[in-house]
């Protein structure tokens, strides 16, 4: 009888110590670096083996619907969010994200300036960065070398439209330059707002007045249009960055400037077969003060309506920590290790030596501002984006009239002409400037 009752106060103990684990949610995008942190996240759970973890993986569109849904709601379906650096300043400005404490050994201060900068609002950290990219040119060093140039580690676009020029061969299949021309506010705006940067543009003035009946903007897309028609793939409205990624490494591209991200796929002897031919470069500018590069990071962040932020915030700072970048490199090699975020990464020699592109995507990173975007100054923040909950709407919109022009089914001028009548109408009815 004693033996029945012990053992059923064992098995009443177990229950309750499993019962005590505590399950947290983690929503995050289908990407390679994020399936990396799921393979490897037993690690974590044998450090905390009173946590849990609840795996959401989803498509990058699919994603963002479900987490904006639920962090403006207050659903409380999950407890770490993918977020990019567009959503970070708005929903903390918003009190929709708990400000992250990361423990005493987090290291907060080997986090890159341009980075955690975009992820702070009024001093508070509301996310951690997972990987951070800027953009940059890649080009084919045999191919500039056939054309009789050489490409400065700084150029200028009009070096860049010249390269391409002497670099196309239509007949060869061999086109000088790719850039995105999917419409999107995250596809060919985010390259082309980055470009207008360097070109002098703004979407808005002080005022919140859009900017696009500029000459600057003019300039800008017309550049755009006619570097792609003398040099672009055929059928390039339709490109984004992946089929950008796709015609480089199967050596149908002379220049392509995309993430720096990219770095690691277009070297990778698996899969690009120019992998040897690749050089590297800052992204364009004009001369003006300002290079035409972006500045994005997939972070992990907790929503202010998760019961368990103090679980939540162990796995972001295990996941977002200088330890995690070891357990990669051990586990898939040094290139594989998540970039864009930590200075200490750019001071290993291990890393330096297995990744060709890493100086430059430093540099790139270093060299944007979010907080000052422009040649002229701005209201908002976000260096290839607005930080303003309208701007996927808008951003998406001004797309569509952009790949409109590069196609011809209207002039450059027709679509900054379109572009400015719907961006002035939705900032009248979103109320702009607020008060």
């Amino acid at each position: 009888m004693m033996n029945k009752l012990l053992m059923l106060a064992c098995g009443a103990l177990l229950t309750t110590t499993a019962v005590a684990k505590e399950t947290i949610t983690i929503a995050t995008v289908n990407n390679g670096d994020m399936i990396t942190m799921k393979e490897l996240s037993g690690d974590f759970t044998a450090k905390n083996p009173d946590v849990e973890l609840k795996w959401v993986t989803l498509e990058e569109n699919i994603l963002r619907q479900r987490v904006t849904t639920d962090v403006a709601t207050r659903g409380g379906q999950y407890d770490v969010m993918t977020i990019g650096t567009y959503e970070v300043p708005i929903w903390g400005e918003q009190g929709w994200l708990t400000e992250l404490s990361l423990g005493e050994n987090y290291d907060l201060d080997d986090l890159l300036p341009a980075i955690r900068s975009g992820l702070t609002v009024n001093d508070k950290l509301f996310a951690a960065p997972f990987y951070g990219e800027s953009s940059m040119v890649m080009y084919r060093k045999d191919l500039m070398k056939k054309a009789g140039l050489d490409m400065p580690k700084e150029p200028t676009w009009t070096f860049i439209r010249k390269a391409a020029k002497a670099m196309t061969d239509k007949e060869a299949g061999i086109y000088g330059i790719c850039l995105r021309g999917k419409a999107g506010w995250g596809e060919n705006i985010a390259l082309i707002t980055s470009m207008s940067n360097s070109f002098g543009a703004r979407w808005y003035d002080e005022n919140w007045a859009p900017q696009f009946d500029s000459e600057e903007w003019y300039n800008t897309l017309k550049f755009y249009v006619d570097v792609m028609e003398e040099s672009g793939p055929p059928g390039a409205s339709a490109n984004g960055f992946n089929e950008n990624l796709a015609l480089f490494q199967t050596g149908k591209c002379g220049i392509w400037i995309d993430a720096t991200v990219a770095g690691a796929f277009v070297t990778n002897k698996e899969d690009s077969q120019v992998a040897d031919k690749v050089g590297f470069a800052l992204a364009p500018d004009n001369g003006l003060g300002k290079r035409g590069n972006w500045l994005w990071a997939w972070t992990l962040a907790v929503p202010s309506s998760s019961q368990k932020s103090e679980a939540a915030m162990k796995f972001i700072s295990w996941a977002t920590s200088k330890e995690y970048s070891s357990l990669v490199a051990s586990k898939k090699g040094w290139a594989k290790v998540p970039p864009g975020t930590r200075a200490s990464l750019y001071e290993n020699e291990k890393y330096l030596s297995a990744a060709p592109f890493a100086q430059i995507t430093l540099d790139s990173i270093q060299s944007a501002d979010p907080k000052n975007p422009t040649v002229k100054p701005v209201p908002y923040v976000g260096v290839q984006f607005v930080a303003i909950p309208e701007f996927q709407g808008i951003g998406t919109a001004v797309g569509q009239q952009f790949s409109a022009a590069l196609t011809g089914r209207v002039t450059v001028k027709q679509a900054l002409s379109s572009s400015q009548r719907l961006v002035k109408r939705a900032m009248r009815k979103a109320n702009y400037p607020k008060k």
